[in-house]
């Protein structure tokens, strides 16, 4: 439970991380050439990105993939 929660933080904080890096790029970066801007844009929207993907992951990730066994327990043929 733990460890969901601390993944649903990162992908969270990357997401904004990536979205205040755009507005930060676009606003305040006033003195760089177009093509740094460009690089930077792409950089925010692969975290934003990231993060997205990440939280489609874990929204999709709910049951459990593997269920262990006692090793005594043999399946019926």
């Amino acid at each position: 439970m733990l460890q969901r929660g601390l993944n649903w933080a990162a992908a969270t904080l990357v997401g904004v991380f990536g979205f205040v890096w755009i507005g930060v790029v676009v606003f305040a970066a006033v003195e760089v050439s177009v093509w740094a801007r460009i690089g930077q844009i792409c950089f925010g929207a692969f975290l934003t990105g990231w993060a997205l993907y990440k939280a489609s992951l874990l929204l999709r990730r709910s049951e459990p993939k593997f269920v262990p066994r006692h090793r005594r327990v043999r399946a019926r043929a």
